[in-house]
C-alpha cells in the first residue's frame, strides 16, 4: 500500500509543479526513476516515445504509462488522477480570480516567468537524455540531421518523428547498433 500512496502523492505533486505543459512533467518523471527506480531511464524514454503518439495530452499518457508500470492498470488510472486533479481544482478556482486580476502586474509576471523555468527544466532534461542515450554515431547524425531540419522547414513535430522511425526501422533492418 505503501507505493500505492507514494505514487498518489508523486503524481499529485507533479501536478501541481509541473505549470506549462505535459512535457513540464519529464523532470519530475526522471526523478522518480532515481528516487524510487519505479521504472528505468531506457523506459522512461521508451515512455515519452509512446506518449509523443498516442492520442491524448502528453503528460497524461506518461502518468498513465508510469503508474501502470508501478502499480498495473489500478497505477495507471491513479497516477493519471493525481496528476489531473490538482489543475482541475486550480482551474475552477483561479479562472473567476484571473478574469478580474488579469491585468494585475504580479500576476503578469508570475505567469511570464514560469516560461522560462519550464524550459530550462526541459533543457536539462533533454540534455540528460542525450547524453545518456545518444551514444554513437548514426543516433547523433540521425539527431542532428532532423534539429537542422527542424529549424529549417518548421514543420508539425509529427513529421521528424516519422522521419526518425523508418531510419529507425531500417537500420534495425540492416543490423545496425542504433541506441
Amino acid at each position: 500500500m505503501t507505493t500505492l500512496l507514494h505514487l498518489i502523492y508523486e503524481f499529485f505533486k507533479m501536478g501541481v509543479f509541473s505549470v506549462g505543459g505535459g512535457y513540464a512533467t519529464v523532470p519530475f518523471l526522471y526523478q522518480l526513476v532515481n528516487d524510487y527506480n519505479w521504472y528505468t531511464s531506457d523506459q522512461l524514454t521508451n515512455m515519452m516515445a509512446i506518449s509523443m503518439i498516442t492520442p491524448g495530452p502528453v503528460g497524461a499518457n506518461m502518468a498513465t504509462f508510469a503508474g501502470f508500470q508501478t502499480f498495473g492498470v489500478l497505477g495507471g488510472i491513479i497516477a493519471t488522477f493525481s496528476l489531473v486533479l490538482p489543475s482541475f481544482i486550480l482551474v475552477i478556482f483561479v479562472s473567476k480570480l484571473l478574469k478580474k486580476f488579469n491585468e494585475n502586474f504580479w500576476i503578469k509576471s508570475t505567469l511570464y516567468s514560469l516560461k522560462p523555468a519550464g524550459c530550462g527544466l526541459l533543457t536539462a532534461v533533454g540534455l540528460g537524455f542525450i547524453k545518456e542515450h545518444i551514444t554513437n554515431l548514426p543516433a547523433i547524425m540521425l539527431f542532428i540531421f532532423l534539429l537542422a531540419l527542424s529549424f529549417k522547414f518548421k514543420k508539425n513535430p509529427l513529421y521528424y518523428f516519422l522521419i526518425a522511425s523508418v531510419v529507425g526501422i531500417l537500420l534495425q533492418i540492416c543490423h545496425v547498433k542504433f541506441i
